[in-house]
This record gives C-alpha cells, structure tokens and sequence, in this order.
C-alpha cells in the first residue's frame, strides 16, 4: 500500500532504541524526513541509520521532561527539516519493581514514571502543535498500553501512567479536531523489549531454579494465556500500524486506542 508520506516528516520521540527506532525506519521506508528525539546519546547514530534509506534526518538529544529544550529541538526540527507533520511520542519507562501488591512498592516509586510517562508526553505535544495548527494538518500519536487497559498489577505506576496517556490523547483530539488534526494511542501486547525482560526477572526471582522457566518458555507460556491468537507481536507489525495511522488512509481515525496485541484485551 502507498501511504502516500514521501516529503512529509515525522518526529520520534523516544527515537534512539526499540519501538522508537523501529517506527523511525519505517517512516523512512515510506519516504518521510524523520527526526530523533531522545536522551541517549546514540540518537545521533540511530539518525545516521535511518538516513541509509535516502531520507533528510536530524537527532536532538534531549530529555522530554526538559520542556524549555524540547521547545528548541522543535524550532530546530522545523528550521532544518520543514513543516512537522507527524509526531510520535513513543517514551516509556517502569518503575523498575514489581507490584502485586501495589503496597510492594514506595509512594517514591511513583513520581518519575508519571513525569517521563506522562508530562513527558504532554511535554512534547505542547512542544509542536503551534505550527502544525496554524497549517491545519498533523497528527499525533501517543504509546499506551494494554496495561493501562486493564489495571495490570505487574508494575502499578506503569499502568496508571498509560492510563492516563489515553485520556490525555482523548484530549487532544477533541481539542485539534477543529484544526483537521488527528490524535490516535497505540495499545501493543507483549512484545519484545527490555522491559519483557525486567518483568521476567522479577516475576520469576522468586521460583526455585528447577521450576524457573526460560525467558523463551516464560513468554510462550504467558501470551499463551492471556491472548487468543497466542502470538508475541514484533515491533514491525507496531511501526506498520503506526505509519498507516499518520497517512491520509486512517483521515476518519482519530480518539483512539488501537490494540495491536494479538487479541489480548477485548471490550465487549
């Protein structure tokens, strides 16, 4: 399918490693500019990478809960690579603890996921939506989860935080509708990222080693469960669903929370 993004550009925050990486390559196979947006320093050789499918790109490493550098990187972005029509706020952290019961965890526990998680992505659509209303085209698109879908106990502060992202992106498209803009949440399953693996290690640390299963066997064993079709989802499948919703083919889509989670959460 033609998506029809050649020309048009895409900003990544959260760009340098995993989803964020994979979303930044596929907007560049779909001939977007793209621009990386990310505390870690490898921002700029992920950039680099991305530049290898022959589009513009531009890497601003910057912590999104730094609002004033955010606010510059967009001037930057806008300055160097054009109108930003897309902008894609794929950060994300845990809290690095299990839950079950929440009580597991401090109050302290709680503040940092909230501040990237949350005013991060507040942050970043603060940082770029002038312009992009004033054009009167766009879209934004925020990473949820399918824990804050269902009050996942695994790590609370994580799940409030993706809870909260979508009311927040029901928010803001109510607000740039007017403006011919689109707000959209993609909800993934379980995918393989490092957090997959921190949620291993602290879900099974507690298992004698006879009874311990394998990371392989811990994930075939829990998707088997939880989601009908039993299947893990990549980050390729993500970054396709992603690049379909900024195009002209999803113009009606908008207030959102896409699942792609192989049948993980239902609502019936």
């Amino acid at each position: 399918m033609n998506l029809e993004l050649t020309g048009q550009v895409a900003v990544i925050a959260g760009g340098a490693n995993g989803m964020g990486r994979t979303i930044a390559k596929a907007f560049a196979a779909e001939g977007a500019g793209v621009a990386l947006i990310d505390r870690d320093p490898v921002v700029e050789d992920v950039a680099q990478e991305v530049a290898g499918h022959g589009v513009e790109t531009l890497s601003a490493q910057v912590d999104v809960t730094d609002f004033p550098a955010l606010q510059a990187a967009a001037t930057r972005v806008e300055e160097n690579l054009g109108a930003v029509r897309h902008v894609v706020f794929t950060v994300g952290i845990d809290s690095g603890k299990g839950g079950f019961p929440f009580w597991n965890l401090d109050p302290s526990d709680w503040p940092r996921v909230y501040d990237v998680n949350v005013q991060g992505a507040v942050n970043t659509a603060h940082a770029f939506y002038a312009p992009m209303i004033a054009r009167r085209q766009g879209t934004f698109l925020f990473f949820s989860s399918v824990a804050g879908q269902i009050g996942s106990q695994t790590d609370p502060p994580y799940s409030v935080s993706k809870a909260a992202i979508l009311s927040f992106m029901q928010i803001a498209a109510k607000d740039f509708a007017a403006y011919n803009i689109r707000a959209n949440a993609i909800c993934p399953g379980m995918v393989q990222t490092p957090l997959q693996q921190r949620i291993y290690q602290f879900s099974t640390a507690d298992l004698p080693d006879d009874e311990r299963p394998t990371y392989d066997e811990w994930c075939a064993q829990k998707i088997g469960r939880m989601a009908v079709l039993g299947r893990l989802v990549s980050q390729e499948e993500i970054a396709a669903m992603v690049v379909f919703l900024a195009s002209e083919h999803a113009r009606n889509i908008t207030g959102q929370a896409l699942n792609v989670d192989s049948g993980w959460v239902m609502h019936w």
